[in-house]
């Protein structure tokens, strides 16, 4: 046996030898002084359930676990005959047998070859066969690498089965046989290679080309599409002609899409890419499509603060502004009116082909309650409702058809201003009211309270006129004047100024409600129906009066003479008068 196998076994840690010495070397051999920590060859004698007989030429054969002849993700293919690679460990054990490994083997001709690989800056092929803390266990022809989890792939790999048991090409970044450590990477050789991939395509690379790329990367603006060594940016507008909220409603990574390039900067070399550029363009003709007064169904995609956006048909997408919504509900959210995915009918209202913006409206496909309160109640119309607010203005009175009604300060009572009368009135009252105006374009009814009864200026000669002094009698006391009450339920209003000709004595608070006072009529409002008066202005021309007849300051008399003869003279003609009046009822009786 030992002749049989002299011309097959080599070690391979010793140079070749002359003939001369090739006796020597057999003999050495066989005696077991050179053959430990060597690796020679030997022949297959058996295989014998998980153990594999190998004779070297020694006294007996060694024995080797099946194991140790697969290879990562492959089992053992071993058959009697063949001739394989050993590491002599020890000569002969206690039993007498050699000690062999075909695992140490193939590791020591690995590390020789992985060696020379690493310091030419070669690449190696390897098997990622288990996954470890960290990372992953390759195998380089015997020998056990290290690949971390980043540098696997460029990109951040969630499965890694389709690269087990399949050999990659791995770049050797560190190795040290004294430990056994050796760490490699795949991201290495795939940058070196998508570099080189990447200058060839950006060297012809032009706007208007149609390429094929694989999602990398999606983000809320849009997605980063891999073109083969160079990412391109698919903003989420060109993804399609419709609206999309989010590029994940689309898109995936991983997925393969087919994409032109829009823009093209060499200098940045920046990629700007779309889908829906190689699609035809929905909105070609959308104006003769979409004539503006017609009605369309469409779904309601999207809802926000201003209005709703509402699908006519792919790609064609038209907004239903807040104002357009309802025609009564106006600081209502349009949320609260439709809901997203609901199929709505609109009308056309405005189209705009250049800026690809359709206004819809909602309301003018429901009938008007502004025409419909026209129609059942003309002006005159006396009608019942629940005061729903009151502002400065007046009152809002609710009316049938959801809409609201209002009564200005004006026409809430006669004689009475606005801010006092308003004030008899709380919100949830019901009240009667008589329709005095519909203006449908600017969507307003005006009512009135105070036309349901007569008006005490009615008639074509007014009772008091300006210049009169009469007699009032003090309805209400305010800061800035009082109230008066004239003849017939007629009111006025004596300003604070014109209380008295003398400033101490212009004080509101002086005069009681119900006391009677003589005041002359300064001005007449018969829209307002109201009438100024001045208790001033009176005494000022009584003053003018008393020094017409009796006389001037100059003629030595003094003021208080003037004004004392002046009011005797007014009492004894108001007694006489009085005396008379008394004789005619007498005479009567």
């Amino acid at each position: 046996m030992a002749q049989e196998l002299m011309a097959e076994t080599q070690t391979r840690t010793t140079p070749s030898q002359t003939g001369e010495d090739f006796a020597a070397l057999l003999e050495e051999s066989l005696t077991g002084e050179r053959f430990e920590g060597t690796v020679v060859k030997g022949r297959v004698v058996a295989v014998e359930n998980d153990m594999v007989l190998v004779d070297v030429g020694l006294k007996s054969e060694g024995r080797i676990p099946l194991k140790e002849f697969a290879t990562a993700g492959k089992p053992a293919e071993v058959k009697v005959g063949d001739l394989v690679e050993v590491f002599v460990e020890r000569v002969e054990d206690k039993n007498g047998e050699a000690v062999l490994s075909r695992e140490k083997a193939r590791r020591e001709e690995a590390w020789t070859q992985l060696e020379q690989a690493f310091k030419d800056n070669q690449r190696v092929s390897g098997v990622i066969f288990g996954r470890v803390k960290g990372g992953f266990k390759v195998d380089l022809s015997g020998a056990v690498a290290f690949l971390p989890g980043s540098q696997v792939d460029i990109r951040p790999v969630r499965d890694i089965g389709p690269l087990l048991g399949t050999p990659q090409p791995f770049q050797i970044l560190k190795m040290d046989r004294r430990r056994g450590n050796i760490v490699v990477s795949r991201r290495a050789v795939l940058e070196e290679s998508r570099a080189e991939a990447r200058s060839e395509l950006i060297s012809g690379l032009s706007e208007g080309q149609v390429l094929e790329g694989v999602v990398k990367n999606i983000t809320d603006y849009g997605a980063f599409v891999d073109l083969g060594g160079v990412d391109g940016l698919l903003h989420v507008t060109d993804i399609a002609w419709r609206r999309i909220n989010h590029p994940s409603e689309v898109l995936s990574i991983g997925q393969t899409v087919q994409v032109k390039v829009i823009r093209f900067n060499p200098e940045t070399q920046r990629i700007s890419l779309g889908m829906k550029q190689l699609q035809p363009d929905p909105w070609e003709g959308v104006a003769a499509k979409y004539p503006v007064g017609a009605k369309f169904k469409g779904r309601v995609t999207n809802i926000t603060d201003y209005g709703a956006f509402v699908d006519l048909e792919p790609g064609i997408e038209g907004l239903v502004h807040v104002s357009e919504m309802s025609w009564t509900k106006k600081n209502v959210h349009p949320g609260k009116i439709v809901s997203t995915s609901q199929e709505i009918e609109v009308m056309i209202l405005d189209v705009d082909s250049e800026k690809r913006r359709i206004s819809l409206g909602l309301k003018q496909c429901l009938e008007n309650p502004w025409i419909a309160f026209k129609a059942s109640h003309p002006v005159g119309t006396e009608i019942e409702g629940e005061i729903k607010n009151i502002t400065e203005f007046g009152l809002f009175v609710g009316l049938p058809g959801d809409i609201d009604g209002m009564v200005h300060l004006s026409d809430i009572a006669y004689g009475v201003s606005g801010e006092e009368a308003v004030k008899t009135y709380n919100k949830g009252d019901r009240v009667k009211v008589k329709v005095l105006d519909v203006d449908v374009d600017k969507e307003r009814v005006s009512l009135g309270i105070k036309q349901l009864g007569p008006d005490p200026f009615a008639g074509e000669t007014p009772k008091f006129k300006k210049g009169d002094v009469v007699t009032c009698t003090v309805s209400a006391v305010r800061d800035n004047g009082i109230e008066v009450s004239l003849a017939d339920g007629v009111q006025g209003f004596i300003r604070k100024a014109d209380l008295s000709r003398d400033r101490s004595e212009q004080r509101p608070d002086r005069f009681a409600v119900g006391e009677r006072v003589d005041a002359k009529v300064t001005a007449v409002d018969r829209k307002d129906h109201r009438i100024s008066l001045s208790i001033k202005a009176r005494e000022v021309e009584e003053e003018k009066a008393a020094m017409d007849q009796y006389g001037s300051s100059d003629s030595g008399a003094s003021l208080g003479d003037i004004l004392g003869a002046a009011l005797d003279k007014a009492k004894k003609e108001k007694k006489g008068k009085s005396e008379q009046a008394d004789d005619g009822s007498a005479e009567t009786d």
